[in-house]
């Protein structure tokens, strides 16, 4: 039997009873609906970047599968619904760390979105996209000027629908809605007078010339609505006739036949397994699942894939490796004014008042100010230190709810030397893998020093003028902190992710790197990963648009344009 089916082998159509004819019609209609130019796994940020982008072509047929629902809680689409989202199992997939030595043992919580959008759908919103020496070190890593910031701007551009115009630095007409709040906090406007304050200078625009300062984020929202990608880039062509979209379905693994990637396997509820063949395959389920996938199809570290009786078509030792992620330590505040806050915010009247007019404190990100700042350790021309200002006491990423109100400065260190890594648990793709992420693991205390120095300029904003008419008692840290050693333990107490994890199939030009600098998996052909775990290296600042930027790159290369 050939790969058709063998009907070629069979006497002709002509001659053949109607019956045996409709049962070949429908086998070969059955075979020729599972094949596919490209079957794209994960419809999160560069999923629907690469739907969009590669289904332009009426000639090629595309297929996008998600392990999720569609996206059609109105919670995904009124920004603010972002505080009840992360509690939802059924968009996010809910991981947790493995205890982490440096930080008591704790296994810190990292929701990841599980629906049309991925974590686009369900993340803060802030638009940002790092700075030039983040992707000039890209093009080292690679040896591919194609990586550098003067090549890759333009695809942030392409993507981009900037409220504020065009010009050298921002675009419009793109499927990404990239706006300006169009409510913010008044609290949100006293952490940027602190700030400044406190010597760091007001900066309107963290993608403009400088990135140095405090100010409101820009966020991926589109007439006070999330922009997600999945509203952005796969809504707008969800009626394309080449294009099929498939939520709720669990890719198992890749299926490699003689080297090259010809396929998935697939479970669909209980539908049983399924076999999809493509032309190309591409991964883009994030920086957990997508090594996840990789090692289930037997490209991974040889020896562990043995470990759980995988058959290895690639010996990759780095898949799973390099995980990299910026570690958030908040400082919290309560407050003499009540109900100034977010924390005691009525839903049913912000949810009304959005509905109407699609402004209002619903149409915020909670996270609406910030800034960058380069510290006394910093060790380029880079900002080191990144915050968010939330106006609401927000302990364990919102899960414990704190009496009272107040306000929460958030502030991470960008550059970590600390490396963890993924391992599988068993070949059971419905198995979740050990996230190992070696926060503040650097043998030198490095990553820990910075940390320090974040908290330190934390206090030293929040301790400014500005915030005397609402400074209450403080909440976390409960007391004044003096010595490294009492903000050193604060941190391994209290610090968390602020969901930023990358570098687990990082792109490079060394024997190490899982895929190459055109994102082609080493040792398969016709298997590529597109999203943020190709990154060899954290930007100095959120992933969210770099990933997308990744994905439109992707698109150009896979279509011969790159």
């Amino acid at each position: 039997m050939d790969r058709t089916g063998g009907f070629a082998a069979r006497p002709s159509s002509a001659h053949q009873p109607a019956s045996m004819q409709a049962c070949a019609t429908r086998a070969m209609q059955g075979l020729a609906l599972n094949h596919y130019d490209y079957v794209i796994v994960g419809a999160g940020s560069a999923g629907c970047v690469l739907a969009n982008r590669l289904s332009a072509d009426p000639g090629k047929r595309v297929l996008l599968l998600e392990a999720g629902p569609t996206d059609w809680s109105p919670l995904i689409h009124m920004p603010a619904g972002l505080a009840r989202l992360f509690k939802q199992r059924s968009v996010n997939w809910n991981y947790h760390t493995e205890p982490e030595p440096a930080l008591g043992n704790r296994r810190l919580w990292w929701p990841r979105g599980k629906t049309l959008g991925g974590s686009s759908s369900i993340n803060a919103m802030c638009y940002v996209r790092g700075v030039s020496a983040d992707y000039d070190a890209w093009a080292k890593a690679t040896g591919d000027p194609r990586w550098s910031w003067e090549q890759v701007l333009p695809w942030f551009l392409r993507g981009e629908d900037n409220t504020r115009g065009s010009n050298p630095l921002h675009a419009t007409g793109g499927p990404l809605g990239v706006a300006d709040l169009r409510y913010h906090n008044p609290l949100s406007a006293v952490l940027i007078e602190a700030a400044g304050t406190a010597g760091y200078p007001r900066n309107d625009d963290f993608n403009g010339a400088q990135q140095a300062g405090f100010g409101l984020y820009q966020v991926t929202q589109r007439n006070g609505s999330r922009c997600s990608a999945a509203a952005g880039y796969l809504k707008p062509v969800r009626d394309r006739g080449n294009l099929d979209v498939r939520t709720g379905v669990l890719v198992e693994r890749v299926l490699i036949e003689q080297g090259r990637a010809v396929g998935v396997q697939l479970r669909r509820g209980r539908h049983g397994i399924e076999r999809i063949e493509a032309g190309e395959v591409l991964l883009a389920a994030g920086a957990i699942n997508t090594p996840q996938l990789l090692m289930l199809s037997g490209i991974g570290p040889a020896d562990h894939l043995r470990e759980h009786g995988i058959a290895v078509n690639a010996d990759a030792p780095d898949v799973g490796g390099e995980l990299q992620d910026h570690l958030d330590i908040c400082t919290l505040v309560g407050t003499t004014q009540k109900k100034l806050t977010y924390d005691h915010l009525n839903e049913v009247t912000t949810a009304l008042r959005w509905l109407r007019k699609h402004d209002g404190p619903g149409s915020s990100n909670i996270a609406e100010a910030g800034g960058f700042v380069r510290s006394r350790l910093a060790e380029d021309d880079r900002c080191d230190l990144q915050f968010h200002f939330v106006p609401a006491l927000l302990d364990d990423h919102g899960r414990h709810r704190l009496p009272g109100d107040g306000y929460t400065l958030h502030a991470c260190y960008l550059h970590p030397r600390s490396r963890g890594r993924l391992r599988l648990r068993s070949a059971d793709p419905a198995q979740p893998v050990a996230i190992h992420a070696n926060y503040l693991g650097d043998t030198e205390g490095h990553d820990l020093r910075r940390m320090i120095e974040a908290a330190r300029v934390s206090r030293e904003i929040l301790s400014q003028p500005a915030f005397d008419t609402y400074r209450g008692k403080p909440v976390f840290p409960e007391r004044g902190l003096d010595s490294d050693a009492e903000y050193a333990d604060f941190i391994r107490r209290k610090a968390e992710t602020i969901y930023h994890p990358v570098g687990t199939c990082r792109m490079g030009k060394d024997d190490r790197a899982v895929v190459d600098n055109e994102l082609r998996v080493r040792g398969v052909q016709g298997l590529r990963v597109v999203d943020a775990s190709v990154m060899p290296s954290l930007p100095t600042g959120n992933t969210n648009a770099p990933t997308l930027m990744i994905a439109e790159r992707a698109s150009a290369l896979l279509v011969g344009v790159g």
